[in-house]
């Protein structure tokens, strides 16, 4: 028992020291491992890359074995790298506003160098800048055309300048554009022809003494701001309770201004008679027959909320066209009527006279009329002056003198062969206005 009690310590100390030199050598061994690696880290990496690619689905099976074997240790570990994503993303992140906010400070603080060297590197980029305006265009073409249009339209005439100054500047490059445009018979042709027209129509409006068309040329510039006001106004809600509203107004304003116009037209000049005679200021009857007829109307309309006062001006406007044109027809009538009043009681008289008319015209040395329409002539003059025809327009007598003409010719046919004018007949032709 002495002997084994006094060799276990040996034992023991033989067992430190080989465990000892087992972890030296464990120890050297990583290292030289490690210096190898080092030494070799690009061919170690190009042949785990290829054992990588040679050994795809024996990589994609193992790894998910060993998920299903150590889930809680999988997920804790995709846990760990989404943390050190996230931080990593929020570093880089902070660093990169860090560096914004320091060089757009330096930007404020040194503008001239920033923009000498902006111009400095569009110089010596001149290709690439030209390619960045290119797909940026191609890719935002409407925006960039849509910038384009409002900057022209907030200074026309700057835009104006602008073109004349290219067109100074591009002579050779316009020359060629109009030779293009020519090159297409069709479209040119076109434009020929409408020019042809244009002049055709000037020339016919100057032979018959007629004022020469007169066309408003509407710029691009105008179109725009026409759709736009065009889309703001039917865009709106309240547009269709507007336009009922202004219908409605408008109607009702024409309708009392029909149906009380002479009444209205009296009071108003009995108004004005008497603020005269009260030494007040004058004022327009019509004025006041059509504040009047507004005032009317708009009180007994249910709403007028969204009337306008541009809206109770063009209703006035309207409603006086339409009084005009019914007082021009009602002239127009009245004075046809006369016409044929007096051709029936003066048809007699009329003969003689339209031949002394024409004797007069030989002696003169003129060329004779027809007895017909001398006839009506002298009709038309005698009834102007026995009803009113101050609202008839040039295009009212000559309809009515072409009727009165047709008159004066059944009157002169019937004066020498009665039985092949009958009463009928007669009242037919009269019947043609």
């Amino acid at each position: 028992m002495a002997r084994q009690s006094a060799g276990a310590p040996r034992r023991r100390a033989i067992a430190i020291a080989s465990s000892s030199g087992d972890e030296a050598g464990l120890f050297a061994r990583r290292e030289r491992d490690r210096a190898y690696r080092s030494a070799h880290a690009e061919v170690i990496a190009a042949k785990a890359r290829i054992w990588r690619e040679a050994n795809k689905d024996h990589i994609r099976e193992a790894r998910r074995r060993w998920k299903e074997a150590n889930r809680e240790r999988s997920r804790e570990l995709n846990r760990e790298s989404m943390r050190r994503a996230a931080a990593r993303r929020r570093r880089l992140a902070d660093i990169r506003h860090k560096a914004r906010e320091r060089s757009a400070q330096w930007k404020r603080q040194h503008p001239e160098h920033v923009r000498e060297y902006k111009k400095r590197w569009v110089e010596d980029n001149r290709d690439k800048v030209r390619e960045y305006y290119r797909r940026y265009h191609a890719t935002h073409r409407d925006e960039v055309n849509a910038r384009a249009a409002a900057r022209r339209d907030a200074d026309p005439e700057k835009a104006k300048r602008a073109r004349k100054q290219w067109a100074d500047r591009n002579k050779d490059r316009l020359a060629e554009l109009q030779r293009e445009y020519r090159r297409d018979p069709e479209k040119y042709r076109a434009v020929l022809d409408a020019n042809s027209a244009a002049k055709r129509l000037a020339r016919r409006l100057e032979r018959a003494g007629l004022p020469p068309k007169r066309v408003h040329r509407s710029t691009a510039a105008d179109r725009r701001a026409n759709d736009r006001a065009a889309e703001g106004y039917f865009v709106s809600p309240d547009t269709s309770e507007r336009v009922r509203q202004v219908t409605e107004f408008t109607e009702a304003l024409t309708a009392h201004v029909l149906k009380n116009g002479a009444r209205m037209r009296e009071f108003a000049e009995a108004y004005v008679v008497t603020r005269e005679r009260m030494g007040l200021p004058t004022m327009d009857a019509e004025k006041v027959v059509y504040a009047r007829a507004v005032e009317f109307v708009t009180d007994r309309m249910r709403r007028v909320d969204h009337v306008t006062s541009r809206d109770v001006a063009a209703a006035v406007r309207s409603a006086k066209a339409t009084y005009a044109d019914h007082e021009r027809r009602q002239q127009y009538v009245a004075l046809g009527e006369a016409v044929k009043a007096y051709l029936r009681r003066h048809h007699a008289g009329l003969s003689a006279r339209a031949v002394a008319v024409n004797r007069a015209r030989v002696q003169a040395g003129q060329p004779r009329t027809p007895v017909g329409m001398t006839i009506a002539r002298i009709a038309i003059a005698e009834a102007s002056r026995q009803v009113p025809v101050d609202r008839l327009r040039a295009g009212d007598l000559r309809s009515l003198g072409d009727h009165a003409l047709g008159w004066s010719e059944l009157l002169i046919a019937s004066a020498y062969d009665p039985a092949t004018c009958t009463a009928a007949r007669s009242r037919s032709h009269v019947q043609r206005l």
